[in-house]
């Protein structure tokens, strides 16, 4: 039995089983689901997933729940008993990929571990995301995303120099490992296709962190140069920032390269700084940055953002809107590419979330299903994928070992 919104999808037909909470891992699990996998989550009774209580809360539900529960099957059961961690153990036999972000050991002290899980299922895959990865003197630490995202560097390099590190303003970290736990999944899947065999794929938060900082070990262990915090610049890259508009709007311009620079200067009314010594080459521009920012800034003030955007439009000049939830709402070109989808929660309200990214042409994804309510498939997916008839339902029901319908 595949979830409601999972028929179509490049993964259709892939079964995942979700075990744990949070954003680490359960994002992965999302993206999973937009792609069309069955995926099935794991949630302790009472009161199911943290995130169903997170962030912004209405009507008892959080407003991220229906999204990162998104194309999910939600199975009630405790895993602190024996016959809770029985039938995980029966489900994992069924499916294709295992989804985990318990603190490692976790797992096999309740003899849910790979190697068991794997001697009845060679086929098995088991992404684990978790702080410090399965090995390692910190392996066993609890570790969250920002933890991660200090020792991953990003931290180290995000805000302004004279104040101490800031963060991005969401969860970086976890919405990182989550990815990097998607693309571990894809490329486990396609070895399976030609081996036949499952495999362990191991993330780490701060791994995942800092697989994306370019190339600031070389750049220190090499060169002597420890990149820092930087505010909205990137050192000797110009322009390249935000600028003020009559409005009070910013909009992002990246004009560095040479020809775009130069239609830049003719956008400004200002031809003659293209031959300028102080910006006529990349170098050039880079040493004079804060002078230039300050020319193109006073050019931009006098414009409303939609004025300057429609001109530097016209010189195909990159630029941007610093948007707010609201643009992102009322842009026409998130509309016209479905990067707004609305699920409607159990409260009946239409809750606005990002649609699915990438697109595909031939088997699109999708995210119509919201996040479920605690526990309603635990009987089907028992039945599904663990052979529970009805007597053993209503004997797991009435001792408390799962809960739901």
């Amino acid at each position: 039995m595949e979830s409601s919104a999972s028929s179509g999808g490049p993964l259709a037909g892939v079964r995942v089983l979700e075990l744990g909470s949070f954003i680490a891992g359960p994002f992965a699990g999302q993206l999973l689901g937009d792609y069309g996998a069955d995926v099935i989550k794991v949630e302790p009774l009472g009161e199911g997933d943290v995130m169903r209580r997170w962030g912004v809360v209405r009507d008892g539900e959080s407003l991220w729940w229906p999204s990162i529960a998104r194309n999910k099957r939600s199975a009630a059961i405790d895993l602190r008993r024996p016959e809770g961690r029985d039938l995980v153990r029966r489900m994992a036999r069924e499916v294709d990929v295992v989804l985990e972000n318990f603190r490692p050991g976790t797992l096999a002290g309740w003899g849910l571990d790979y190697a068991t899980l794997a001697a009845d299922h060679p086929g098995l895959i088991m992404v684990h995301v978790s702080g410090f990865g399965q090995s390692g003197p910190r392996a066993g630490d609890a570790g969250f995303g920002s933890i991660g995202e200090a020792m991953g560097g990003i931290r180290h390099t995000t805000g302004n120099p004279d104040r101490p590190s800031s963060r991005a303003g969401i969860s970086l970290g976890d919405s990182l490992a989550s990815l990097f736990a998607v693309i571990g999944t894809l490329a486990a899947l396609s070895e399976r296709s030609r081996s036949g065999r499952g495999q362990e794929v191991d993330v780490a938060i701060y791994e995942a962190v800092a697989a994306l900082m370019e190339s600031t070990m070389a750049d220190h262990e090499l060169a002597g140069v420890t990149r820092g915090r930087t505010g909205s610049v990137l050192p000797g890259v110009a322009p390249s920032n935000v600028y003020p508009t009559r409005d009070g709007g910013e909009v992002l311009i990246a004009a560095n390269a040479d020809t775009i620079f130069g239609r830049l200067c003719k956008a400004m009314g200002t031809p003659e700084l293209i031959t300028d010594e102080r910006y006529a080459t990349h170098e050039a521009r880079g040493r004079s940055m804060t002078e230039l920012d300050g020319l193109i800034a006073r050019w931009t003030a006098t414009l409303n953002a939609a004025e300057l955007l429609e001109i530097l439009g016209e010189h195909r000049i990159p630029a941007g809107r610093t948007f707010t939830a609201a643009d992102m709402l009322a842009d026409p070109h998130y509309a016209a590419r479905e990067m707004v989808v609305r699920l409607t929660n159990a409260a009946g309200v239409e809750v606005p979330a990002a649609g699915v990214v990438p697109k595909f042409s031939r088997t699109p994804g999708s995210a119509s299903a919201p996040g479920p309510a605690l526990g309603a498939h635990t009987r089907a997916a028992l039945a599904d994928l663990a052979g529970v008839g009805p007597g053993e339902w209503d004997r797991l029901l009435s001792s408390g070992v799962v809960a739901g319908g």
